[in-house]
């Protein structure tokens, strides 16, 4: 399998009100991994794909997202000091994206290995299967610490097609598990019903995959949509939390490959993503399915960067990834 090298980190540019710390924005307070003074808050690693949507049926464009991604947060103003990185960007083509799961894998990997906290930027949602490998290749999984993946999807994305796509990731996890004769938590917040057939459902059944519709994720469903978060970490030591953003209503994320038609309200996504990054417990997040083409006013872009921000700067490391350079 080719080896895929990281494209440099494009320039962290934006909006400059002044150089000390009350006027900080995101582009002062990146820069490109090996260059760092301080150590970092984050790591960027962009994955530039499409390869996975396009097998699946979707729209291409995702691909263009790590750039589009970098650019909306690039101009959010920080509260607090902060200082984060930028790995650079796995670029994939069509035919080399087995090969760029295992690159960012290894990026991930190295990432957490560095006491730091990967955050993927995609790209299509074929990213989860490089970031997990990340995870459990790592030195962070010790012997007994249970991985959970939480998605934040309208999908199962547990499809059992010959090919790995942008709709087989979990499936792929889940049999790697079973393989290794580990197990993980996969659980799902915002399935669209009419978006996943019955025979998906008996899949998710049968590998015991916990789910909440997203007709019970309303802004009234707040107590439902905690307890569904809060079980989902007791089953967990550390976290994967991946984002679909096909999650969101189409209203508030037009860009995406497949538009929902009801979707998940954004205070409630950004309830759970505040919830797990102030878990202790959030070791690796990825953020996928942003296709700019189909953006409106960055409405879509300037929504994931929000949650990225929060999460970031909300994020309390867990124990066995604390170190100096996490901080």
């Amino acid at each position: 399998m080719t080896e895929i090298p990281l494209e440099p980190p494009p320039a962290w540019t934006g909006r400059v009100d002044g150089a000390t710390q009350e006027h900080l924005r995101w582009h002062q307070a990146v820069t490109p991994l090996g260059n760092e003074s301080h150590s970092c808050a984050c790591v960027f690693i962009g994955f530039a794909s499409d390869e996975g949507v396009a097998r699946n049926n979707g729209r291409r464009g995702a691909a263009a997202g790590p750039d589009s991604l970098r650019g909306a947060l690039s101009s959010m103003a920080i509260a607090e000091p902060i200082h984060a990185c930028d790995a650079g960007t796995v670029m994939v083509t069509d035919d080399q994206l087995e090969a760029g799961q295992q690159a960012l894998g290894s990026t991930v990997a190295a990432t957490l290995d560095a006491g730091r906290f990967p955050v993927v930027l995609g790209g299509g949602h074929e990213l989860a299967y490089g970031t997990y490998l990340g995870l459990a290749q790592s030195s962070a999984r010790h012997p007994g610490l249970r991985i959970g993946i939480l998605n934040l999807d309208a999908h199962f994305d547990l499809r059992a097609d010959p090919i790995a796509t942008s709709g087989t990731q979990f499936r792929q996890i889940i049999e790697r598990e079973q393989a290794a004769g580990t197990t993980l938590q996969y659980s799902v917040l915002g399935i669209s019903q009419p978006s996943n057939t019955a025979a998906l459902f008996e899949t998710a059944r049968s590998l015991g995959v916990h789910y909440l519709l997203d007709d019970d994720c309303s802004v009234t469903d707040r107590h439902r949509v905690a307890v569904f978060v809060s079980d989902f970490l007791s089953d967990a030591d550390l976290v994967h939390l991946t984002i679909d953003l096909d999650v969101l209503p189409a209203s508030v994320a037009p860009a995406v490959s497949d538009p929902a038609a009801y979707g998940v309200p954004l205070e409630t996504i950004q309830f759970v993503c505040d919830a797990i990054a102030a878990s202790g417990k959030l070791a690796v997040c990825d953020v996928a399915e942003l296709n700019p083409t189909y953006d409106v006013d960055n409405r879509t872009a300037r929504t994931a960067a929000r949650l990225i921000h929060r999460i970031v700067t909300k994020r309390i490391p867990p124990p066995t990834l604390s170190s100096p350079a996490a901080h």
